[in-house]
């Protein structure tokens, strides 16, 4: 299936300020990019770098005054995300070597504060797969979703002790839960077909036999429609825009996304 997603970001800025960017999807194992658009009015110089996670990230300093930025890009993706139940449990030192970040503590993924509690929530569940999807389980039974609460990132502890959250909040706890079990486990911020009301969503991904899975505890089924925009820790790693000095204000966010007809795809074309 093919998408449209569409980010729009407008700010006021009193002085000129520096900014860093993370709304490029790159075409991948699950995704492929075929035609995007990045408009900044007023235009200034852009320079763009991949950090060590593989995002495409760009650096900017917006003037002051009104300032806007304008994403769009047309992407195939799965109508539903793999599943693999029974996937294994891979041993520590047979993971690739780009896997293991994702295997330590991070700012708010503290996974060496969950290894007493995790392995009730896994008793008699085989390794690998089947323990992430009993996380899932789990934060499901003790959460409930619900967007647009969750203004401050918290971390995964705090998601612990309360009963509601927001899409990050949740994979914050399924990223830590992962890693408690030396499952690396990252998070992914992107777009979601079927999200309601419609914002950017944020998801965990978890390595199990061999490959990344997707996880998503806000959501009942395999929903596909998923356009991945940035990989990372957790949350302090994938923030769309990150703006350095004196605090300007965003004065509107808009996300959409759409079902498009698409066939075009020349890089195979002339493969």
């Amino acid at each position: 299936m093919w998408l449209h997603a569409s980010c729009c970001l407008e700010f006021n800025i009193p002085v000129a300020t520096p900014f860093l960017l993370m709304l490029r999807p790159r075409s991948g194992r699950q995704q492929w990019v075929g035609r995007e658009q990045y408009v900044l009015s007023p235009s200034v110089t852009v320079v763009e770098f991949t950090d060590p996670f593989g995002n495409l990230c760009q650096r900017l300093v917006a003037p002051a005054g009104p300032f806007s930025i304008h994403t769009s890009v047309d992407v195939e993706c799965a109508e539903a995300f793999d599943t693999a139940p029974g996937a294994a449990f891979v041993e520590v030192q047979n993971l690739p070597d780009e896997t293991l970040p994702f295997l330590l503590p991070s700012r708010f993924c503290e996974s060496d504060r969950f290894t007493q509690m995790v392995p009730s929530i896994v008793q008699g569940v085989a390794p690998g797969y089947d323990q992430c999807t009993a996380i899932v389980n789990y934060i499901r039974r003790i959460l409930e979703y619900t967007p647009g609460s969750g203004q401050q990132i918290i971390s995964a502890c705090e998601v612990n002790q309360r009963s509601q959250a927001v899409c990050r909040d949740m994979a914050h706890l399924g990223i830590a839960c992962c890693r408690a079990l030396s499952i690396p486990a990252r998070m992914v911020v992107g777009y979601l077909e079927t999200l309601a009301p419609m914002d950017l969503h944020a998801w965990f991904e978890a390595y199990v036999g061999g490959r990344w899975y997707t996880f998503d505890p806000t959501q009942s089924g395999q929903q596909g429609g998923r356009v991945a925009i940035a990989y990372g820790r957790d949350a302090a790693d994938v923030a769309i825009y990150t703006q350095f000095g004196d605090p300007v204000n965003l004065l509107r966010m808009e996300i959409g996304v759409k079902r498009r007809a698409m066939a075009l795809r020349p890089e195979k074309m002339n493969g």
